[in-house]
């Protein structure tokens, strides 16, 4: 996988310029998350959830939880305990804001962390959802290595993720869309420049689909499998930890 970086700034690391984009855009992001995929992202996230209904988990660890969507979904599920980890304290702040005004705030923790270097024990949680986070991670296999760690034996992890259509027109459309109309709207909404240029360069350098599963396995994950959404512009890859 080759390092995409949001302000080709090589003077500092991917970590710290992922950061500093999500940090700029934070006010915004909520709505244009909503404005470019036309809210479709929503049945995305409760698909994700759902697959995890089954087990019932009671401790939950979102990565990558930016203002905080992805662990107030998954309250669906009735946990004890979820916490939220990000490297941008600017989501955070907008995300603890959202958690307080649903009430929520003693069940939901949104708390700075590494996906890298996660601060947990070993075999912490239950499950583990991560929503269009993986392909920021500075060191994709570090990243999922520790997932790996934290999560409890016969736990689950739901990740979702962009993916690349391969068959016409959708291909085409997608395409266009993301190189063109994505960065414009980003630059009009967002006041910054690279955010959404970085946005569709990651997306085409992560390596989705069986390369991805391939990234699972390595990291010992069992029963792993991609689920196409919405003709294959996103992907959930749902794997469990060994018991």
């Amino acid at each position: 996988m080759s390092t995409v970086t949001p302000y080709k700034d090589n003077s500092r690391s991917k970590k710290e310029q992922v950061a500093t984009m999500f940090d700029n855009i934070a006010p915004k992001y909520d709505f244009l998350n909503q404005l470019l995929s036309m809210g479709i992202h929503k049945s995305w996230r409760r698909k994700s959830v759902n697959l995890l209904k089954e087990k019932q988990p009671k401790t939950i660890l979102d990565i990558a939880t930016g203002t905080g969507d992805f662990a107030i979904e998954a309250m669906k599920l009735h946990p004890k305990k979820v916490i939220g980890v990000d490297i941008s304290e600017g989501m955070l702040k907008l995300g603890r804001e959202k958690i307080i005004k649903l009430g929520l705030q003693n069940i939901i923790e949104l708390k700075a962390g590494d996906s890298e270097s996660l601060p947990f024990p070993d075999n912490s949680f239950d499950a583990i959802t991560v929503g269009f986070g993986v392909r920021n991670f500075e060191n994709l296999e570090k990243g999922i290595n520790d997932i790996y760690r934290v999560l409890n034996p016969g736990g689950e992890l739901a990740v979702l993720e962009f993916s690349k259509p391969r068959n016409f027109p959708i291909k085409q459309i997608y395409n266009f869309y993301f190189k063109y109309i994505t960065p414009t709207i980003g630059k009009i909404f967002s006041k910054d420049n690279s955010a959404y240029t970085y946005l569709p360069e990651s997306v085409n350098a992560f390596p989705d689909g069986e390369e991805f599963l391939a990234v699972l396995r390595k990291a010992g994950f069992k029963e792993e499998k991609a689920i196409s959404l919405t003709f294959g512009i996103a992907s959930i890859y749902f794997c469990r930890k060994a018991q």
